[in-house]
């Protein structure tokens, strides 16, 4: 499997971006958390595989807000490289607990958060409804409900 460099960075631009917003269609909402939150990316020698942010949201917690892999690169299992080192970063931090919210159509997504550990805690009924001006469909499902999961890191 090759091999992928995770690093923090601090920049921003297009290609960032077209990753991020593969996760989340609102570049509003992805502007919002960036500023506030930890962007890492994933490089595959020399070409951008993928990205993730991290944000403090309560003390000793820290969510995932945004999570991609480039699409042709997917299903080589850099997703789950990435969720891993998002784990790791986060236990490095000192959190206690590590979250995760998805799309109820996500359902590769939903498989891969569980398999890394993750457990359900909670579905956001209607969140992309009322946080998204343009429907959200995937894998032939309306993306409604947010799907909440979490680690216990301790």
């Amino acid at each position: 499997m090759q091999e992928l460099n995770i690093q923090k960075t601090t920049e921003t631009n297009e290609a960032l971006y077209d990753l991020l917003l593969l996760a989340d269609p609102s570049k509003e909402i992805v502007d919002e958390y960036l500023v506030r939150g930890e962007c890492y990316t994933a490089w595959a020698s020399d070409e951008l595989a993928g990205i993730y942010v991290l944000l403090k949201t309560r003390p000793q917690t820290i969510e995932i807000v945004n999570i991609a892999v480039k699409e042709s690169l997917q299903n080589r299992g850099f997703g789950k490289k990435l969720v891993k080192d998002a784990i790791e970063k986060a236990r490095q931090s000192g959190a206690d607990t590590i979250e995760i919210g998805t799309g109820n159509s996500s359902i590769h997504q939903l498989s891969l958060y569980q398999k890394c550990g993750f457990r359900l805690q909670a579905i956001d009924h209607d969140f992309f409804i009322r946080h998204y001006d343009e429907e959200i469909f995937e894998n032939g499902i309306q993306c409604r409900d947010m799907v909440r999961l979490y680690l216990d890191l301790s």
